[in-house]
């Protein structure tokens, strides 16, 4: 009997404490067992994931960070000396490819687009604004005027091509420590390679690759070198632009003489008439 009797109070007592709590507002689940910090952490970014980013825009969002991370360092590694469009194009070409797929409304997996939860879905709306600084970049850089089809264009490999030889020239000449030796076998392939990089820049076929290559060959042929085209080349260029000069001069003069010589010839047959007409009033008179 004493012991149902203490069973009775217990229960009684515990009833007591619940109604009790209710009571006063106290909140009974503070006394269920608490979850830790790093485990609620992962419930948190479980949820999170679950609720903004599929798996199948996870996965594009991944391959989209390796190829920025591979076009950046191609990037940096091309800067001295400027070889971008060069060197960077396949990766350029990889990393716009995927930008496409996230950015446009093509539907994946379980009819999933990826446009909204990974390009728009916040304020800095980061990945957007990473390509569009690479992109920046690459127009800038003029990298489409070299290329074709996503490659490099025939007319970029020749300058290539072109600038090699007069690169090789100098390299193979310079080395006898004669400039003037240098300036005259490599003025054939230097002047060619001037003559077709002023045929491109007309074309509009420049990228930043080309424009700083050219301008480190001058830089070498003009100052290193000390190298110029020789003055009696020019002497026919300086002919040809004074006569283009002096020819309005000479027609106008022309055209002046010839007009004064017509005046000439219709004031004389006048003046040949009234001393005729004089001679004869004399005679008359006479």
């Amino acid at each position: 009997m004493i012991v149902l009797n203490i069973l009775g109070c217990l229960v009684t007592l515990t009833l007591f404490n619940s109604g009790r709590a209710s009571t006063f507002g106290v909140d009974t689940t503070a006394l269920e067992p608490e979850v830790s910090g790093d485990g609620a952490l992962f419930l948190v970014n479980n949820a999170l994931h679950s609720l903004e980013v599929s798996d199948y825009c996870r996965e594009l969002l991944h391959i989209f960070a390796e190829r920025y991370i591979s076009y950046v360092s191609c990037l940096v590694t091309s800067v001295r000396p400027v070889k971008i469009c060069q060197n960077c194009y396949i990766h350029f070409s990889i990393l716009k490819e995927m930008y496409n797929n996230i950015s446009s409304d093509q539907v994946g997996p379980d009819n999933v687009s990826c446009h909204d939860s990974l390009l728009r879905s916040d304020r800095l709306m980061l990945v957007f604004q990473l390509y569009q600084d690479q992109q920046q970049i690459w127009t800038t850089s003029n990298c489409a005027s070299c290329l074709s089809e996503d490659s490099l264009s025939n007319v970029t490999l020749y300058y290539m091509t072109v600038l090699n030889q007069s690169l090789t020239c100098f390299e193979k000449n310079q080395e006898q420590g004669n400039h003037s030796i240098l300036c005259k076998e490599c003025k054939t392939s230097y002047r060619g390679l001037n003559e077709l990089y002023g045929r491109m820049e007309k074309n509009h076929s420049l990228c930043l690759d080309i424009e700083y290559s050219m301008s480190i060959t001058r830089g070498l042929w003009s100052k290193t070198f000390n190298c110029s085209f020789p003055r009696a080349e020019t002497v026919p260029v300086i002919a040809v632009s004074s006569f283009m000069l002096f020819l309005p001069i000479i027609f106008y003069l022309s055209s002046f003489l010839h007009s004064e010589q017509k005046k000439r010839k219709l004031i004389h047959p006048k003046r040949a008439i009234l001393h005729s007409n004089l001679m004869n009033i004399q005679d008359r008179s006479s």
